[in-house]
């Protein structure tokens, strides 16, 4: 089963996968948890260019053809092996994050972000994407409060971005839940983190009796 986590800033993606693992682990399954960007060696000098906020002469074409670089590695060397190996897999945001925010924040056409996913990924989708949906201002609160509490942490660079930025983010995400209905779980992340929590678990373990019956 292959299940990934997307939301704006601060929407809690992290803490809800590190929160599914050990319960999926309890009932038996073999799970890899992993993220985009910088799940690979590769990976990880990619994510430090892409998310260093002093990077501000970065073109939105290097950044979405970054993203896609690291997708790349990220696929061949953990997801793919992975799934071949019938692992559950949890990843923290993939190919619909570039969508909404190359795509619907930077103005990059779909069709041509379309066309590079399946360059990538060939038909590699997801069994199950959770959204983690709050307002805005809720998010970006909470994601400063994370950055101000690591102070070595300078992954930032979309943080930085103004509010309308992240708003179409936002309606990025909830657009591409409501054309894929079947593969899309809208979670109300404005509440505390285990009754967020709770709704994960029964959408996850309900796909997956689906999946498996």
């Amino acid at each position: 089963m292959f299940i990934t986590f997307e939301g704006i800033e601060g929407s809690g993606k992290t803490t809800q996968i590190k929160l599914l693992v050990p319960v999926l682990q309890a009932k038996g399954y073999d799970c890899v948890f992993t993220r985009e960007p910088g799940a690979t060696e590769i990976g990880k000098k990619i994510r430090a260019i892409l998310l260093d906020a002093s990077h501000t002469a970065m073109l939105p074409l290097t950044e979405l053809l970054l993203y896609e670089a690291d997708r790349a590695q990220h696929v061949h060397e953990v997801v793919k092996p992975a799934l071949a190996a019938n692992k559950v897999v949890v990843v923290d945001r993939f190919f619909d994050a570039t969508t909404v925010y190359q795509g619907y924040a930077r103005g990059f056409d779909l069709k041509l972000i379309e066309q590079i996913h399946h360059l990538v990924l060939g038909n590699l989708k997801p069994d199950l994407t959770m959204v983690l949906d709050l307002p805005v201002d809720l998010g970006l609160k909470r994601a400063w409060q994370r950055i101000n509490s690591q102070s070595d942490l300078s992954e930032d660079r979309f943080e930085k971005e103004d509010v309308a930025f992240h708003e179409k983010v936002r309606q990025g995400y909830l657009a591409l839940a409501r054309a894929e209905l079947e593969r899309f779980r809208v979670i109300d992340a404005s509440r505390d983190a285990e009754a967020v929590h709770r709704d994960i678990v029964d959408v996850v373990l309900s796909l997956h009796r689906q999946i498996f019956k």
